[in-house]
């Protein structure tokens, strides 16, 4: 009766926000979005250069060996303020529109020809205190290969009132209405007023005059809560996002849009819910327009988004919280390869080309909030990557530990007799990897480049030498 009676509650709230807003499928409203004036590219010292007179969080990689620049822009003018409900449309404040600047950070490719059409627009992560790409960092790889542009945002108060004190090239920046404002409600026409400058530029074009056809909202846990937000509610009225990937948030949505969008969910993220407040659970359902893929054995933060941001912040800020996790941390089953599947799938699903297939949920165990394990401690269900079918170590999504550390997960080694048993020669090890790399890849869950980068990494492992 509780579970009947929390459904009939959550589908009262569609009810009612269907009531004050019908989606329409083929609206339009982003001339509603006002162009902001865009300056830059700002000058740019050196990263590392004491003089913080450089992009915060600017990019190690050799972006300029793969035909990518990285430049910063300033964005300003005037947003409105919505407060939002969960699920439903925004209600803007009645106190008028109110003035702001923030900053964007572009890195995309520097020809039209390698340039794949599409923006990935990524609402910068603020919950350690300040900007961190963490979608840039999982797949920036993959970003680069496959010719998108990518853009963060710093939409947020927390994010942009570090970038102050970190340096004076950001004195001018606010999104506060100088000190008035003490949430983030002007965050979402923010990021819509960014969308419009990217996809009708005026004046100051970031891309330099790349063609867009189509601009795609991610953002990481915190920043995808927001981006589930602006979904539900500003999304419909303003319409300058194609397509959402957001990741590692179990904010409810709403499923009377149609536009197509992505939940992608650690094995940190999947728990039985136990609110009406939050959707974490493995039962919720596809539709046309909506797709959650679960990955076993991945944490919500991963080595791989670890050994991307370590460096550049401890380049940034002159060191880097140590961490303190119970268990040795962060998985290592790469969560990078079921998100870059989620952003090829977006591209040919906005255009109509494909459907994405519908991902194996985690195994319950009868109480109803357990997950069921193997003999080693590895998560059933799922999306089951190579490194976790055929494993090596014990990689979960659980943590635990000072500050955030719940959220690294963690990752045992297999002893020697272990894998010896498992694996009597290295010929079988890569047989049972290509294996499941080819199942995986049939299944649809990886990309064939990513296969190929499996394969190699077992055929130049040592395991079962």
């Amino acid at each position: 009766m509780k579970k009947l009676a929390k459904y009939l509650s959550l589908l009262s709230i569609f009810a009612l926000t269907t009531s004050l807003f019908a989606a329409d499928a083929s609206a339009d409203s982003s001339s509603s979005v006002p162009n902001p004036t865009v300056t830059g590219p700002i000058p740019s010292v050196t990263p590392g250069d004491p003089s913080h007179d450089y992009p915060f969080g600017a990019t190690n990689m050799n972006l300029a060996k793969i035909g990518y620049v990285e430049e910063e822009f300033f964005v300003e003018g005037e947003a409105r303020q919505y407060t939002l409900p969960s699920l439903g449309t925004g209600t803007e404040m009645a106190n008028g529109n109110t003035e702001y600047k923030t900053r964007i950070v572009v890195r995309r490719p520097v020809d039209q020809k390698d340039f794949n059409g599409t923006v990935l627009l990524e609402w910068s992560n603020v919950t350690a205190g300040l900007d961190i790409e963490f979608d840039w960092y999982l797949s920036r790889d993959y970003i680069t290969r496959a010719g998108y542009a990518w853009v963060g945002v710093s939409a947020q108060r927390v994010g942009v009132d570090r970038l102050k004190v970190w340096s004076d090239r950001y004195q001018t920046l606010d999104v506060t209405d100088q000190g008035k404002i003490i949430n983030d409600a002007l965050s979402y026409d923010i990021y819509s007023q960014v969308a419009q400058a990217l996809r009708v530029p005026k004046g100051t074009n970031p891309l330099d005059g790349l063609k867009v056809k189509k601009i795609i909202a991610t953002g990481h846990s915190q920043s995808a809560g927001y981006l589930a937000r602006y979904y539900n509610s500003v999304h419909p009225i303003h319409r300058v996002i194609d397509g959402f990937v957001i990741r590692g948030a179990s904010t409810p949505l709403r499923k009377d849009l149609d536009t197509k969008i992505f939940r992608t969910m650690a094995e940190t993220d999947v728990s039985r819910a136990t609110s009406t407040a939050t959707i974490a659970a493995s039962d919720e359902q596809d539709t046309e327009n909506f797709r959650r893929w679960e990955v076993a054995g991945t944490s919500h933060v991963d080595l791989i988004q670890r050994q991307g941001y370590e460096p550049t912040l401890i380049r940034d800020l002159g060191g880097i919280t140590p961490v303190e996790s119970d268990r040795p941390p962060f998985s290592r089953i790469p969560f990078t390869y079921v998100q870059n599947a989620a952003y090829d799938y977006m591209v040919k699903w906005i255009d109509g080309r494909v459907v994405p297939p519908s991902s194996p949920r985690f195994t319950w165990m009868a109480d109803g909030i357990t997950k069921v394990r193997d003999s080693y401690g590895n998560a059933l269900g799922g999306i089951r990557l190579p490194e976790h079918e055929v494993p090596t170590a014990v990689n979960t999504g659980n943590n635990s530990g000072p500050g955030f550390e719940r959220l690294y997960g963690s990752h045992e080694p297999f002893d020697p007799v272990t894998l010896r048993r498992l694996y009597p020669n290295h010929g079988a090890y890569v047989s049972k990897i290509n294996h499941a790399t080819n199942a995986i890849l049939k299944q649809g869950f990886i990309l064939q480049d990513d296969a190929q980068l499996i394969r190699d990494g077992a055929a130049k492992s040592l395991i079962g030498k």
